[in-house]
């Protein structure tokens, strides 16, 4: 079962996520709160497995709530940021707080369900729409150089693929590899990339100009 915070200021919303979520066999809500401040005490104190959080509440915003939850000894909750693409200017500081996956507000029910899933099981993307344009838009706002990082020809497939949304499990079972490999794989272009986690190697694929080399 996988357990679930919502952290988010509207009442109504929050009422909506936890008759979907809960709606499900293999999700629960076990609490809520309406502000970063309150959402950083629930989520220490009961642990969930995934944190679905708002970027802008009162009190305190989700981006320095995000920033506190993943800086947390493993194992730590994920958290699932809930993000709208005219909010750009906040994007950059969620994915710089280390939020482990992004989701429209707008997004269809089936996704956030999704969603969950996908961060709970360590994957950081989620769907390809979603995750190409949050980072290119993310992208397009960076400046400076990038280094050159020198990647083997299945390191740069496994890459090209994240970039692409794809979970673990998609990946190696497009590639004919166990999901062992690949995060193997995986491991190595973080290695390689100097970079924290999967979706700081998102940004790097789309911000180096890698993403429009593979096209």
């Amino acid at each position: 079962m996988i357990s679930v915070l919502l952290v988010d200021d509207d009442a109504l919303v929050r009422s909506g996520l936890r008759a979907l979520i809960d709606a499900e066999p293999d999700l629960t809500v076990v609490g809520e709160a309406a502000n970063g401040r309150d959402g950083v005490e629930l989520a220490r104190r009961l642990r969930p497995d995934v944190v679905v959080m708002d970027i802008r509440m009162p009190v305190r915003d989700g981006t320095s709530a995000t920033r506190e939850i993943v800086s947390w000894a493993p194992p730590r909750p994920y958290v699932l940021v809930l993000t709208t693409f005219d909010l750009d200017d906040v994007v950059d500081d969620a994915i710089a707080a280390g939020a482990d996956g992004f989701l429209l507000k707008r997004s269809t029910p089936e996704d956030l369900v999704a969603g969950i899933r996908t961060v709970a099981s360590g994957d950081a993307l989620l769907s390809p729409a979603v995750t190409r344009r949050l980072f290119q838009l993310h992208a397009r706002r960076q400046t400076g150089a990038v280094p050159a990082v020198q990647l083997t020809e299945r390191e740069a497939d496994v890459l090209r693929a994240l970039a692409m949304g794809l979970s673990t499990v998609d990946i190696a079972r497009s590639m004919y590899v166990t999901t062992e490999t690949v995060r193997t794989h995986i491991k190595h272009i973080l290695t390689k990339l100097d970079v924290r986690d999967r979706t700081q190697a998102v940004v790097w694929a789309y911000r180096s100009g890698f993403m429009d080399q593979s096209v």
